[in-house]
C-alpha cells in the first residue's frame, strides 16, 4: 500500500482561479422580450425535443412492422381463405397481443414524458435585464445563459463571463481535467461546470448543436442494449434460420408427397410453421418493461434508459455518497468554536460575508447563511469557488474600516498540517458523525496556489446533517439481498463512518481515509472488497474506484446528488441521481429519484429483478414450444406422414401452456437476483424439454397411426396426440412454475382444468375437432406423457445441479 499523501503538499499544488465577487463582477446583458420574439419567429429556437420515450408512431411501427408478424400475417391469410375460422384464431391473437404491447408503451411513453418534465433541467437566461428560468427548448440564439456549479451547458455557445470557470468536457471528448474557461472561450453542449461560475452566449441552438443531438440521442428512451434484449435477439436470429429450411420440408412433404386433401394439406403445413415462431416472447418482453416504468413513475422514479430496470437487477455492488443520500441535503449550524482567542462576533461577520461570496452555496455553506446572516458592511473583492478535489473555498474582502482580510472555509483536516492540537478535538466531534468545517485566515493571495500552507485557524463551525429516515432500512434491504454497500463520501472518513454506523451498515466503524487508497487497481481493488466505508474521496478516486470493482467482476451501480459524482456516475453500470441533485448528475444518471428518497431504490431492483427473473422463466416455455415445433416438423418429413395437428390444436395448446401462464409468470413478483448468461441458461432447459416433448408426442402419433383404422383415423389419432402434448406441456409448465405459491397452483389447474373442459363439452370438441376414441389409446397417451414427464423431471434436476448459476 502506498503511503499516505501529505495533505499540506496536496493542497498547495491544487491550482486555483479565484473569481470575481457578484458585486464587482460585469454582467453581460441579455435579450430583450421583442428581440427573442423575433429569433422565435425566425426559427431560432432550441426546437430539439427532450424525449425519454419513443414517439407514438414509432410505437406503433415497433409493434406492428416485425419480422414474425408479417409471416404469420402471411399464414393467417392463407388460411382465411383455405381453412375453418377456428385454423385462423392465431391471427386475431397476434393482433391482441400487437394491441397490447402498444398500449402498454403508450401507458409507459406517457408515465415517461410526465416525469421528464418534472425533472427537466431549467437554466438561467438573462432577458430585459432580469434573470429568469426558462425550458431548455425556450433558449433563442443569442441568449445569455448564466452557469454555476453542477449546471450543464445545454446549448453551444461562447463564454462572455469567466469568474474561476471549471468546465468538465470529458462526456464530449473523453479528457478527464477540468478546463478553465475564459470570456470568448468556445462552450460545447454537453459539458458540465465543476467550479466558479460565469455566463454564454448561445450560438448553436436546435439541431445545429452537434453535441446537443448525440445528447438527445443517447438520452432516449430504448429497448436496447441490454443482455435480456439482445439475447432475445440472438435466440430470434437462430430460431429464423432453423425454421426456414424445417418449414421447406414440411411444405414439400405436406403438399408433394403426401396425396391428401389440397386445403387440409395446407392447414397441416401451417398448423407445423405457426407454432416454431416464439411471437409473444418479445411481446411480453416490452410489456414486463413498460409496466416496470410504469410502477416506477408511479413512485416518482424517472428511467431514462429503459435497460437501467435490468441493469440494476444484476448489482452486486452498490457504492453511495453520503450527503444528499444517507443524509438530506440540508445541514444545520449547532456549535461555533473560537479557536486562538478570536472574538466569536467578529467570526460570525466573516461567516456571514463568506456566505453573500458565494452566488450558488453548498449545502455546508447555505447552513451557515441561515446562521449568520450577512452585515453587509464587508465587500468581497475576490472569491475562490469551493471545488471536490481541494475541498475548501474561500474569499479575499474590504472590512470597511480599512482593513483587508483572506479568509479559506474548509476540511479542517486539509487546511490544518498533521499532529495541529485542534485535529483532536475535531475527530471527536467527527466520531458523533458531525460535519466540521474549519475557518482560517490566510496570509497570502488567493491566486496563489500556496495560499492554504500556513493560514492560521480562527473557528470551527460544526455541522449536523439529518440522516434520511429510510436510509437504515433501504441498506438492511440491500444486505438481505447480497448486495454490498459501499459509502464513498468527500466528507472526514471518521464522520462518515459515525454516520453510516448510526444507520447500522455493516463494517462501518473500519473506515478508509482515501488519501491512503493504493493507486494500483488490483491494490484499490482489494482495499474495496474488504472495506464498506470511505472518506476523503477525491472525484478522480471515485471513477478508479468504480474501475477497481468492475475489475473485480462486480456490478456497480452508483448514487449521487453532486457535480463531484458525475465522473463516477458516468462510468458505473448504473448511474442513480436524486432529482434535486446537479443538471450534470441527472443529465448522466440512467435513473433518477425525483422525489429524492434513498428507499426508491429497492423498487427498482425489485422490478428489474421481476423483469429479468420472470422473462426467463417464460422464455423457457416459448422456447419449449419452438424445439418441439421444429423437431415434430423434422421426424414427419423424415417419416413421410401427415402433420398430426391443425393450427387449432396448437392455438389451445399454446393459449393454456403458454400464453396465458406466461403472462401472469411475467408480471409476478421475483425477488431473485438478476444470473448473466441468458441466452445459454434458457436454451438449457429449452432444449432438452422441447426434445422429451417432440419425441413422446411423436411416438404417441406412430402408435395411434397403427391403432386407428378407417374413415375419422386422423382425426383419432391428433386428438390422442394432443393430448400427450398438452400433457407434457403442462408439466413443463409446472416445472417453471416454482416455488409454487398459491395462485401459482391456481394457475397451473386452471389450465388443465380449462382444458379438460375442451375435451368435456361436445360444442368445444366439434369447435377444436378434439375427440377422444375408445379407451386404449387415451390411456396410452397419458401412460406416454407420465413416462416423459419423469424424464423432463429428472433432466431438470440434473441440470440444475450441473449449472447451479
Amino acid at each position: 500500500m502506498t503511503q499516505p499523501a501529505n495533505i499540506d503538499a496536496g493542497a498547495e499544488l491544487d491550482p486555483v482561479h479565484p473569481m470575481k465577487c457578484p458585486a464587482t463582477a460585469r454582467r453581460a446583458g441579455g435579450l430583450t422580450t421583442a428581440e427573442v420574439a423575433e429569433r422565435v419567429a425566425r426559427g431560432e429556437v432550441n426546437d430539439v425535443p427532450v424525449r425519454s420515450s419513443r414517439s407514438t408512431a414509432e410505437i406503433v411501427r415497433g409493434n406492428v412492422f416485425t419480422r414474425f408478424n408479417a409471416i404469420i400475417g402471411v399464414l393467417w391469410a392463407i388460411m382465411l381463405v383455405v381453412a375453418p375460422i377456428q385454423d385462423s384464431l392465431f391471427g386475431f391473437v397476434i393482433i391482441a397481443n400487437t394491441g397490447i404491447g402498444i398500449i402498454q408503451e403508450m401507458r409507459a411513453k406517457k408515465t415517461l414524458d410526465g416525469l421528464a418534465v418534472i425533472g427537466e433541467a431549467k437554466p438561467t437566461v438573462r432577458r430585459d435585464g432580469q434573470a429568469v428560468e426558462i425550458s431548455t427548448s425556450e433558449i433563442v440564439l443569442g441568449d445569455v445563459i448564466e452557469l454555476g456549479p453542477g449546471d450543464k451547458i445545454v446549448v453551444d455557445g461562447e463564454a462572455v463571463e469567466a469568474d474561476g470557470l471549471e468546465v468538465d468536457e470529458s462526456l464530449l471528448t473523453g479528457e478527464a481535467d477540468p478546463v478553465l474557461k475564459k470570456p470568448g472561450d468556445k462552450m460545447m453542449s454537453g459539458a458540465f461546470v465543476v467550479a466558479g461560475g460565469g455566463a454564454f452566449t448561445a450560438t448553436k441552438v436546435g439541431r445545429e448543436a452537434y453535441a446537443a443531438q448525440l445528447a438527445e440521442e443517447a438520452s432516449r428512451f430504448t429497448l436496447v442494449h441490454s443482455e435480456l434484449r439482445s439475447g432475445i435477439s440472438t435466440i430470434l436470429k437462430y430460431v429464423t434460420w432453423m425454421m426456414i429450411p424445417t418449414a421447406l420440408g414440411l411444405v414439400i412433404s405436406q403438399l408433394v408427397v403426401k396425396d391428401n386433401n389440397f386445403k387440409d394439406s395446407i392447414a397441416r403445413t401451417v398448423g407445423g410453421i405457426v407454432p416454431m415462431i416464439p411471437e409473444g416472447l418479445v411481446l411480453l418482453t416490452s410489456v414486463a418493461f413498460a409496466i416496470g416504468v410504469i410502477r416506477l413513475g408511479r413512485k416518482q422514479c424517472l428511467v431514462q434508459e429503459l435497460p437501467a430496470i435490468e441493469g440494476l437487477a444484476r448489482v452486486d455492488v452498490v457504492c453511495l455518497d453520503k450527503t444528499g443520500t444517507l443524509t438530506e441535503g440540508g445541514m444545520d449550524v449547532t456549535e461555533l468554536r473560537p479557536l486562538n482567542g478570536t472574538d466569536e462576533a467578529y467570526v460570525r461577520k466573516v461567516l456571514g460575508a463568506l456566505g453573500e461570496s458565494d452566488p450558488r452555496p453548498n449545502a455546508s455553506l447555505q447552513a451557515i447563511i441561515d446562521a449568520y446572516p450577512d452585515s453587509e458592511v464587508w465587500r468581497c473583492t475576490e472569491s475562490l469557488p469551493f471545488s471536490s478535489a481541494r475541498k475548501y473555498s474561500g474569499a479575499a474582502f474590504s472590512e470597511g474600516d480599512g482593513e483587508n482580510s483572506t479568509w479559506l472555509l474548509g476540511a479542517p483536516d486539509v487546511l490544518l498540517k498533521s499532529g495541529d492540537p485542534a485535529l483532536a478535538e475535531i475527530d471527536a466531534l467527527n466520531e458523533q458523525g458531525l460535519r466540521v468545517l474549519l475557518l482560517a485566515r490566510a496570509s497570502r493571495d488567493l491566486d496563489d496556489p500556496a495560499v492554504a500552507s500556513d493560514a492560521k485557524a480562527t473557528a470551527l463551525v460544526v455541522l449536523e446533517q439529518r440522516l434520511r429516515p429510510d436510509a437504515a432500512d433501504t441498506l438492511r434491504y440491500f444486505d438481505e439481498q447480497n448486495v454490498k454497500a459501499k459509502v464513498i463520501s468527500g466528507d472526514n472518513a471518521v464522520s462518515v463512518g459515525a454516520v453510516a454506523g448510526k444507520l447500522g451498515l455493516h463494517g462501518a466503524a473500519d473506515t478508509v481515509d482515501a488519501r491512503q487508497l493504493p493507486t494500483d487497481q488490483e491494490e484499490m481493488a482489494d482495499v474495496l472488497d474488504s472495506n464498506s466505508v470511505f472518506g476523503r474521496v477525491t472525484p478522480q478516486q471515485k471513477r478508479d474506484m468504480v474501475a477497481a470493482l468492475q475489475s473485480r467482476g462486480h456490478t456497480v451501480a452508483m448514487t449521487g446528488d453532486g457535480v463531484n459524482d458525475v465522473l463516477a456516475l458516468k462510468d458505473a453500470d448504473i448511474g442513480v441521481s436524486m432529482g434535486s441533485g446537479s443538471e450534470a448528475t441527472r443529465a448522466v444518471a440512467q435513473i433518477v429519484l425525483l422525489n429524492n428518497s434513498f428507499a426508491t431504490l429497492p423498487s427498482v431492483v425489485a422490478e428489474g429483478r421481476r423483469v429479468i427473473g420472470n422473462i426467463t422463466r417464460v422464455a423457457t416455455l416459448f422456447l419449449t414450444k419452438t424445439v418441439y415445433s421444429v423437431l415434430l416438423a423434422v421426424l414427419v418429413v423424415c417419416f413421410q406422414v401427415e402433420y398430426p395437428f391443425l393450427p387449432r390444436h396448437l392455438t389451445l395448446l399454446s393459449t393454456f401452456t403458454i400464453g396465458i401462464p406466461a403472462f401472469f409468470l411475467a408480471l409476478a413478483p421475483n425477488k431473485e437476483r438478476a444470473k448473466p448468461h441468458f441466452v445459454r441458461r434458457v436454451m438449457r432447459y429449452a432444449i432438452p424439454s422441447g426434445v422429451i416433448a417432440a419425441v413422446a408426442t411423436f411416438v404417441t402419433y406412430m402408435i395411434a397411426r397403427a391403432y386407428y383404422t378407417g374413415p375419422g383415423d386422423l382425426d383419432a389419432e391428433t386428438s390422442v396426440t394432443t393430448l400427450t402434448l398438452f400433457l407434457v406441456s403442462m408439466w413443463v409448465l409446472a416445472i417453471i412454475a416454482r416455488p409454487y405459491t398459491w395462485w401459482r397452483i391456481t394457475l397451473v389447474v386452471s389450465m388443465g382444468v380449462a382444458f379438460l373442459l375442451v375435451l368435456a363439452v361436445p360444442w368445444l370438441q366439434n369447435f377444436f375437432a378434439l375427440k377422444l376414441v375408445g379407451a386404449v389409446m387415451p390411456w396410452t397417451a397419458v401412460g406416454i406423457a407420465v413416462l416423459a414427464s419423469a424424464l423432463l423431471e429428472l433432466v431438470w434436476r440434473r441440470v440444475t445441479l450441473r449449472y447451479p448459476d
